[in-house]
């Protein structure tokens, strides 16, 4: 069901942005499903092995900037696939790629509200040094 409700939001920001953007063209609400399922797949495969060394080759300290830089060349390359769907430039997809990663961080805190800790990011217990 999330799946499915973030594959929806993903098309509607790109639905949206198109419409607000000059440089980012999109045929219809279809294709946009089309185009943010291709991303997610896309994102997925080819994302995880341009990911992986640029992770290793920064160690890790960009990983949020390697993430935003290879969605928007997941992006480019969904441009290339899709007739209805054209994006001008890798200033475009860029906006794209950051806009797609705020919906869905905001959808994730709106569908799973629990603290950091219950979501198993035990890692901010470290800061907290309240232990008596």
């Amino acid at each position: 069901m999330n799946f499915i409700l973030e594959l929806l939001i993903n098309a509607g920001v790109l639905f949206l942005l198109a419409a607000l953007l000059p440089s980012v063209n999109i045929k219809s609400y279809a294709t946009a499903i089309g185009v943010a399922l291709v991303i997610g797949l896309l994102n997925a495969t080819i994302g995880f092995l341009l990911r992986l060394p640029l992770n290793i080759l920064t160690l890790g300290l960009l990983s949020f900037v390697v993430r935003l830089v290879v969605s928007a060349i997941i992006i480019k390359i969904a441009d290339k696939l899709f007739a209805g769907f054209e994006v001008k430039g890798w200033a475009a997809a860029f906006i794209l790629a950051v806009c797609i990663a705020i919906a869905g961080t905001l959808l994730h805190n709106i569908l799973d509200p629990r603290p950091a800790v219950e979501n198993g990011r035990a890692f901010i217990m470290l800061f907290n040094t309240n232990y008596c």
